[in-house]
């Protein structure tokens, strides 16, 4: 049987300009290394998803966010990994973010996002955005 986890990831606006949101490029060597993101992690034990999302924005790129509403959730399988993922809306409430926990980072449109290497558990949700199938993203 595969691993699970719950996987939260947050869809940060640039402040000032709400066509373009934070995207972080995963670090080489660990799995899907390279592969671009929304920022996030994996929800520990006790923790709820925006106390998650909360913590892994602070370890990861040393901002502290407001989460707002869930934007979309769904799952997918990798061969190795079954993948809960769900997104929020999140701003930026102090801090600028730093690569602590990834190769790169960017504030980047939608259609942007879409030329780049993705992991395929956060396709969906971009093309939700990409769609405007979000809803509001404030």
């Amino acid at each position: 049987m595969k691993k699970a986890v719950r996987v939260v990831a947050a869809l940060i606006y640039r402040p000032g300009d709400d066509t373009r949101f934070l995207v972080q490029q995963r670090l080489p060597g660990g799995s899907r290394g390279l592969l671009w993101e929304f920022p996030g992690g994996k929800v520990e034990p006790g923790e709820s998803e925006p106390e998650a999302l909360v913590r892994e924005c602070r370890e990861e790129l040393d901002v502290t966010l407001h989460v707002g509403r869930q934007l979309w959730a769904g799952r997918h399988e990798y061969p190795d990994l079954m993948v809960d993922l769900t997104l929020y809306a999140a701003r930026l409430e102090s801090g600028e973010p730093k690569t602590l926990g990834a190769q790169a980072l960017a504030f980047l449109t939608p259609e942007q996002m879409r030329t780049l290497p993705f992991c395929e558990a956060d396709l969906p949700p971009l093309e939700a955005l990409v769609a405007g199938r979000l809803g509001p993203l404030r």
